[in-house]
């Protein structure tokens, strides 16, 4: 099994309501943090290992943390997808940031814009890899994967425990087998995603993530019912700079979806992975740290008196 870089330091910290939000850390305590939101499923290790080596080198703090219902995390249902970032930043404070990036992959994207809306004083760029559109309200754009939820989302909520529990079952059996599974899976995946699981870190990745999980998988599901909800915002009032890395063969959240949110956001720039799928962004991890950090450099441009 390839060996990837392990956290600096794992925890948990208390939020509101005595839950907890579990962490992982990587790279230089004293470097510039970054929040990296994990796709779904994922856990608070779901950093490929480019972006961990990366971190050391160019002085980032990568701070992974488990969404509510997955690994460290207590499981809790947010009424939207804004109310996840009241207790972000509870978890920042915590951990003593003052500015961040935050950077969210696939069903990470739509919490990391939320904490770009809710922090825009503190958060100075926002990354998106294969970001998760919405399905609601005036920012709202059908087809993919998570357009075929919203058939179903009155069914979802109640079934929500059982169905976690479910979930977890399943990667727990699967675990013990994980890299063929994973191999099985990449079989009949598109060709971009076959070339990200051929890379041996990738699935030591994914294999050493989803064991941390713990079994416990509510975190997807939630993830799903909140995509079909309202977020809470609008991409309109996402004012800190976001750079948006998108396949164009993506087969799970179509490029559509991509140019569709970066069309509406104020401050924002796509960049489209040739012949990549869903899984693209992990391929361009030092691409997405250099484009985050040179972002979080900037000046702002003043208003020029008339």
């Amino acid at each position: 099994m390839s060996e990837i870089t392990p956290p600096r330091i794992e925890g948990r910290v208390e939020v509101r309501d005595g839950r907890k939000l579990g962490f992982a850390e990587f790279g230089p305590p004293d470097g510039r943090p970054i929040v990296w939101l994990h796709g779904t499923p994922g856990a608070r290790k779901q950093i490929p290992e480019d972006a961990r080596l990366a971190a050391e080198e160019v002085g980032v703090r990568f701070v992974g943390v488990d969404r509510p219902g997955t690994g460290l995390s207590t499981s809790h249902l947010y009424g939207s997808i804004l109310e996840f970032t009241d207790d972000l930043r509870i978890l920042i404070d915590e951990l003593g940031f003052g500015d961040l990036a935050v950077i969210g992959l696939s069903g990470g994207g739509p919490y990391a814009l939320a904490a770009g809306h809710a922090m825009p004083d503190r958060v100075k760029a926002v990354g998106v890899l294969g970001g998760v559109a919405p399905t609601r309200g005036e920012d709202a754009i059908g087809g993919g994967l998570v357009s075929v939820a919203t058939r179903f989302a009155p069914l979802i909520p109640p079934f929500r425990v059982p169905l976690g529990l479910t979930l977890g079952l399943v990667v727990a059996t699967l675990i013990p087998v994980g890299r063929p599974a994973l191999e099985v899976y990449a079989r009949f995946s598109p060709p971009g995603d076959r070339e990200v699981f051929a890379r041996e870190e990738i699935k030591a990745m994914f294999i050493n993530d989803l064991t941390d999980t713990r079994g416990r998988l509510r975190a997807p599901i939630d993830d799903v019912i909140l995509f079909t909800r309202d977020w809470g915002f609008r991409l309109q009032d996402v004012t800190p700079p976001v750079k948006w890395w998108h396949g164009d063969a993506d087969h799970i959240v179509p490029l559509a979806h991509g140019q569709h949110c970066v069309e509406r956001l104020p401050n924002a720039e796509l960049f489209v992975r040739p012949g990549e799928s869903h899984l693209g962004g992990f391929g361009a991890a030092e691409e997405v740290l250099e484009t985050i950090l040179a972002a979080w450099d900037q000046k702002p441009a003043k208003e020029t008196a008339v």
